[in-house]
């Protein structure tokens, strides 16, 4: 049997992050289909009679082609459990991201070879980089015309602030892409398969052999030893700098053909670090430690239509998990079992009996738990730091628009809230018939929209305001708020946990009411 620090140490947990249409999702699938996980890869975009991707479980993710939440999927491969956590890849859903960064231990970057570094690449690597965690960078369709290799390797540098190292070399690009050099082992792999369905048939030589003109020519041969020989006068690699961060591991391949998918993935394995200590309030909580412990950084509803259910997501942190065990939740002060404890491969789940470290489990929640919690063996009162809240930027009234249909709409609008995907606000004072809706991209409006008529079974009125900012009252002249002293472009809301705020259209008009109100003090944030 192996011991706890084994298998602990075998586990593998990290996020795949892209700007969209980068490939981040295809990706997914050829580690799925390559760990065994799944016998044949389906295609990821919305094209007819295709199959949608294993970790696309919405149906909205499916009609667009798009991940709008993140998934988790977990396989075995060469002795490692790996854990990966597929982020959305659009902007609008950068708040859903941020909160799986946190529960993950590094990230592989996906860049698409013809289009480099775009906007939203930017935005996950500073996220990644604030958290120092490491990041592997995979230049995904060299199937199609991409850049020059070097120029690829100086944008990311110059674009993120990262130095890189090459880990393997492509061999042409487009059409002319037939595999990859391999730095390590000195030796060319040439690739060859046509659907993608499958695993690529690979073909082993080493630089130097003359067999290799025959398959590329020797004017591409020579070329290729050019580029090594410049490669190698290059920085060294250095393991401890990728490990905190300033150093990016370099792949490039093609998801879509799955040629220099398996080399990455194996050398990938083997540099990204086993589950990394977290900090708590009581300091470094370790690994290794028998003493179980998580934090939940993931709530959705309904992914299982027939059960109308929710899930908690905890990433564990110290220890093992059993089921049945009693555990402490934190926030809420009292000793309690996980219920249905499950590992997911998207919408398909298993309940297990046991977890370790790194691992990431769903319990079934009935209304207990909020992102950022703390669950520990009993005895333990410690927390994890916090998963900060994003301000909204976008703002809209929404009310139902069958009356009778207001249990539904309190219900799905507070269960879509919980799991952080949206913010409601509503007027001092007044029921929850109608409320304000807060998102950080458009986008999830119409998500919301989509899963009130499909979970909930209510059509939505949706007005949208003006709002741009948010701001938390901390401190108040006046003893009732509604004697506040407001530009007509600002708007005295609280949130569902009672806390009061004020909405503006405009920052001037947040300087207008500070001096309107003297002694009035706000703040973009408060502490969970």
């Amino acid at each position: 049997m192996p011991t706890l620090r084994e298998e602990i140490s075998r586990r593998r947990t990290f996020a795949i992050i892209s700007h969209p249409d980068a490939g981040k999702t295809t990706l997914t699938e050829k580690f799925l289909l390559y760990g065994g996980a799944i016998a044949q890869a389906g295609a990821v975009k919305g094209k007819k009679n295709s199959r949608a991707a294993v970790s696309d479980w919405m149906e909205i993710e499916k009609q667009r082609g798009i991940s709008v939440t993140s998934s988790v999927l977990q396989f075995q491969y060469d002795g490692f459990c790996i854990n990966i956590l597929d982020t959305p890849g659009h902007q609008d859903f950068s708040e859903d991201t941020y909160r799986t960064l946190m529960a993950a231990d590094s990230a592989v970057m996906v860049i698409d070879g013809s289009k480099g570094v775009e906007a939203q690449t930017r935005k996950l690597f500073k996220v990644c980089a604030m958290r120092h965690i490491p990041i592997f960078t995979f230049i995904n369709k060299m199937d199609r015309d991409s850049k020059d290799p070097f120029d690829l390797l100086e944008e990311l540098e110059q674009e993120l602030g990262i130095e890189t190292y090459a880990v393997n070399w492509p061999i042409g690009s487009g059409k002319e892409f037939q595999g990859v050099y391999d730095r390590n082992k000195g030796h060319i792999a040439f690739f060859s398969g046509v659907s993608g369905k499958n695993r690529a048939e690979k073909l082993e030589i080493d630089l130097y052999d003359p067999a290799v003109a025959d398959h590329i020519g020797a004017e591409r041969h020579q070329q290729l030893i050019d580029d090594v020989e410049l490669l190698a006068a290059g920085r060294e690699f250095d393991m401890d700098a990728v490990r905190n961060g300033t150093l990016s591991p370099v792949f490039f391949g093609s998801a879509l053909t799955n040629f220099g998918v398996e080399p990455f993935l194996e050398d990938f394995l083997k540099m990204t670090p086993p589950p990394l200590a977290r900090v708590a309030d009581c300091g470094e909580i370790d690994t290794f430690s028998p003493d179980f412990s998580a934090f939940v950084f993931k709530i959705q509803a309904n992914m299982n239509k027939a059960h109308r259910d929710r899930l908690a997501f905890l990433r564990i942190c110290s220890g093992k998990y059993e089921r049945e065990a009693e555990v402490y939740h934190v926030q809420g002060n009292k000793k309690m079992r996980l219920s249905q404890p499950q590992q997911l491969m998207a919408s398909e789940r298993e309940i297990i009996d046991e977890a370790y470290a790194g691992d990431i489990i769903g319990v079934f929640d009935p209304g207990i738990f909020s992102i950022g919690d703390t669950v520990t063996v009993p005895g333990k009162k410690f927390k994890f730091a916090g998963i900060p809240t994003f301000a909204p930027e976008h703002f809209a009234r929404v009310s139902p628009r069958d009356t009778m249909k207001r249990k539904q709409f309190i219900k799905g609008t507070e269960q879509i809230a919980q799991e952080g995907a949206i913010q409601i606000f509503k007027v001092p004072n007044t029921g929850m018939e109608e409320v304000i809706v807060g998102v950080v991209g458009v986008l999830q409006f119409e998500v919301f929209q989509y899963r009130m008529k499909n979970e909930y079974g209510v059509d939505l009125r949706m007005e949208n305001l003006p709002y741009e900012q948010l701001r938390f009252i901390t401190k108040s002249p006046v003893s009732d708020l509604k004697d506040l002293k407001l530009s007509s472009d600002a708007e005295l809301l609280e949130d569902y946990k009672g806390h009061s705020l004020l909405v503006f259209s405009s920052l001037w008009s947040i300087d207008y009411t500070i001096k309107r109100n003297p002694g009035l003090e706000l703040a973009e944030t408060l502490d969970n």
